[in-house]
């Protein structure tokens, strides 16, 4: 038995520890995507020693794009140090970009964190607070055209490790990348069972989820309704505040 697997079990049956927690930080603002947030949150909460802390510039409810608030747990303000810091995405971050709290929040977590993350359009964020300057990153499908306006050199990947610094996709691709650092922290047999307990098996009734592997008028669809006008918006956001 591997000594992280031993520490992983222990830790179910006596949560007590002398180990020092593992601060994990979410960095939170108005109109984020609900999932980027919660499905890495739900992985990394069962992680050996972590501490999550859900950080927004106030304690008020912070709306989700989904039409539904989240409770912060802590503010900019008062939030502890994180080892791991991740910032999600969400219809949010174009005006999150200029909200120089959230900006000075993620610059100053980011410097000391053992560990800098982002899932999806989040990238942004970690970019205009300097964090991905020659940084190989990835960000939501819709998006990666504009990764080198904040310094980032696009890697097609559902994860990217670059150094200390993580970039997952689109919105569930915060899950991997959640299994991803339990397992380069505490090994594969934690992960594995991490992912057993919350069953995650992913079997989509549909082949797709990237351009690759969906249909061409699909994708064609959706850049012309969405895609095309929110990637314009994304940057005309990130030039107004370089």
């Amino acid at each position: 038995m591997s000594r992280a697997w031993a520490i992983f079990l222990a830790r179910k049956e006596c949560p007590m520890t002398d180990a020092p927690p593992f601060h994990v930080v979410f960095a939170i603002f108005d109109r984020i995507t609900q999932l980027d947030f919660t499905g890495p949150a739900q992985f990394l909460c069962r992680m050996p020693g972590a501490k999550v802390h859900v950080a927004a510039a106030t304690l008020d409810p912070v709306m989700t794009d989904a039409g539904f608030a989240i409770v912060p747990t802590i503010s900019f303000d008062d939030c502890p140090q994180g080892d791991l810091l991740c910032v999600p995405g969400g219809l949010g971050v174009p005006a999150a970009l200029a909200a120089t709290p959230l900006i000075d929040f993620v610059r100053r977590q980011g410097a000391a964190a053992q560990w800098v993350t982002s899932v999806c359009t989040g990238a942004f964020i970690l970019g205009r607070a300097g964090l991905l300057q020659g940084k190989r990153a990835t960000t939501h499908w819709g998006y990666t055209g504009q990764l080198p306006l904040v310094g980032a050199i696009y890697e097609p990947a559902r994860t990217v490790f670059d150094g200390n610094v993580i970039t997952a996709g689109g919105v569930t691709s915060g899950i991997d990348f959640a299994l991803s650092v339990i397992a380069h922290l505490h090994g594969e047999d934690v992960a594995r069972s991490i992912q057993l307990n919350f069953e995650y098996d992913p079997a989509p009734p549909y082949a797709g989820g990237t351009p690759g592997t969906s249909p061409e008028p699909i994708v064609t669809m959706m850049r012309e309704r969405f895609y095309d006008a929110r990637a314009a918006e994304m940057e005309a956001a990130l030039n107004a505040t370089a």
